[in-house]
């Protein structure tokens, strides 16, 4: 092998010195290339990328809603310029005044359909390929769980522009939830912010959409990605290497598991 030139052995110091400096403190180049190059299986296609493509559309709306938020107003009392609600006319602002604020806003709303579409058609494959089965499950789970979150984000969402459809839809929306059993009628009170929609409903539902549903949304991808990382990309139904394999006999406990279990602490 050639010898690198001075240029270059100074070009891999500047480099690589601080990725060992960050690497040997934190495991973050080995957690990368520990994620970024791994097996997958031989006959997969393109139906193993609808989950990617689920995630690609959440980054898009997590990106244009932080840009609508700068601008968009949280507020249902009247502004006494245009005589509309301030919420409402925030939107009109974004859309007719904001430099490509009409893109972001398209972007966002159409998005999200995008985004539940995507995550019925994953999880359609996933269902249809046996990859909820052993020892997938709690992968499985946490997808549920992600769609769950992202139908909230969009109901939460709905409610924003405050105009008549969002304003009759959401209360369509919490009356039915008002009809649960035990706990409907004060869900519908703590969604309607009080005995009906009023001044107190946007803010709620705005700190909902932007932080608490996006906060746990992004916690429950990480576990996902960490687990179909960790147990690998399940093979079609028609592949030797299908998913579903039998249970392997279970092992007994040892090292920092054998004070967990009844018996294995040498009593």
């Amino acid at each position: 092998m050639a010898a690198k030139s001075k240029r270059q052995q100074a070009i891999d110091l500047a480099v690589l010195t601080p990725l060992d400096w960050v690497d040997e403190r934190t495991g973050a180049v080995r957690g990368t290339k520990w994620f970024l190059f791994r097996n997958v299986p031989r006959d997969i296609s393109w139906m193993q990328t609808l989950g990617s493509a689920a995630l690609t559309a959440f980054i898009v709306q997590a990106l244009t809603g932080a840009i609508l938020a700068m601008y968009y107003k949280p507020s249902s009392e009247i502004d006494p310029l245009t005589g509309k609600p301030i919420a409402y006319t925030s939107i009109e602002a974004i859309t007719n005044e904001l430099t490509l604020g009409w893109l972001v806003r398209g972007m966002h709303k159409w998005g999200a359909s995008v985004f539940i579409i995507l995550l019925f058609l994953h999880m359609g494959r996933v269902f249809l390929f046996g990859a909820y089965k052993y020892p997938r499950e709690l992968t499985w789970i946490t997808g549920v769980l992600i769609l769950v979150m992202g139908m909230l984000m969009g109901f939460t969402g709905y409610l924003l522009p405050w105009d008549q459809t969002a304003y009759w839809a959401t209360v369509v929306g919490i009356n039915l939830n008002g009809t649960a059993p035990f706990a409907g009628p004060w869900l519908a009170q703590f969604l309607a912010g009080g005995a009906e929609i009023g001044s107190d409903t946007l803010p709620k539902w705005y700190a909902l959409h932007m932080l608490l549903i996006p906060g746990a949304l992004i916690a429950l991808i990480f576990v996902h990605i960490y687990l179909v990382t960790r147990l690998g990309v399940s093979s079609p139904p028609w592949s030797s290497e299908r998913a579903g394999r039998e249970r392997a006999a279970a092992a007994a406990p040892s090292g920092a598991r054998a004070g967990l279990v009844r018996g294995s602490g040498g009593d």
